[in-house]
């Protein structure tokens, strides 16, 4: 697979941003830990956020990334978590013995040019009946100079990761959008006055006020759009 693309100067200032987001992170890691299992792996870690957030409700967890400088990075933060493996992964990985309970990634699978080939390589990581769980970016109107910028070669919608999951032969078993209030105010800031999720007071103010009356109304009523797409998918057995 795969080079993910984009420049990473862009990515680390966006990742950077979106670290601060707290309520946003801590909901998102709500949304994976049902289907993690006790051997979790997540492609893509980044700073590590995620992988710290579910190695507590996990036995064991493996966190991964593909470029060099933030592999370095991402060992030095989780040294010294004990229940945390870290390594270098690329897609497709000519050692996936199928030894995890489940594969996790978040905000990756867009940048790959060939995302079934991903999809397929990560469910041969996972034991048959464990589960990919997938966060993805929503709707192509959405796509903007900071998703080009972060290397993004496409967005989702529900229809278009359906049949991705479906032609790398797995069985969805939960598929929604998420943060409906998010997409709005990511379009309006990136599309309309041309802003990128930076850390600042715009991060603050989503996070603090905006996102606990989305997550609270989305408990409820799941919306037709979102700014991302939440799926899980069951590996065959």
């Amino acid at each position: 697979m795969a080079d993910i693309t984009g420049d990473q100067r862009v990515q680390s200032e966006v990742l950077e941003g979106l670290a601060t987001a707290v309520n946003h992170r801590q909901w998102f890691v709500e949304l994976a830990l049902p289907y993690l299992g006790d051997n979790p792996i997540e492609i893509g870690s980044g700073l590590g956020d995620y992988a710290l957030a579910w190695a507590d409700h996990v036995p064991h967890f493996t966190a991964t990334e593909a470029d060099p400088d933030r592999l370095v990075q991402l060992k030095e933060r989780l040294a010294d978590h004990t229940n945390i493996d870290v390594r270098q992964m690329l897609l497709p990985a000519p050692d996936a013995a199928g030894e995890y309970s489940a594969a996790v990634s978040y905000n990756v699978l867009e940048h790959i040019e060939d995302h079934v080939g991903a999809l397929r390589s990560m469910a041969e990581l996972v034991r048959p009946g464990g589960r990919v769980i997938l966060i993805v970016p929503a709707f192509m109107f959405a796509m903007s100079h900071v998703d080009i910028a972060t290397g993004h070669i496409r967005r989702y919608t529900k229809k278009t990761m359906r049949a991705a999951m479906t032609e790398a032969g797995l069985t969805i078993e939960k598929l929604h959008y998420a943060n409906a209030l998010g997409l709005i105010g990511y379009y309006s800031a990136t599309s309309i006055f041309k802003l990128a999720p930076k850390e600042g007071p715009m991060i603050k103010v989503y996070d603090s006020l905006v996102l606990p009356v989305t997550k609270a109304a989305e408990s409820i009523v799941r919306p037709p759009f979102g700014q991302s797409v939440f799926v899980v998918a069951k590996v065959p057995g």
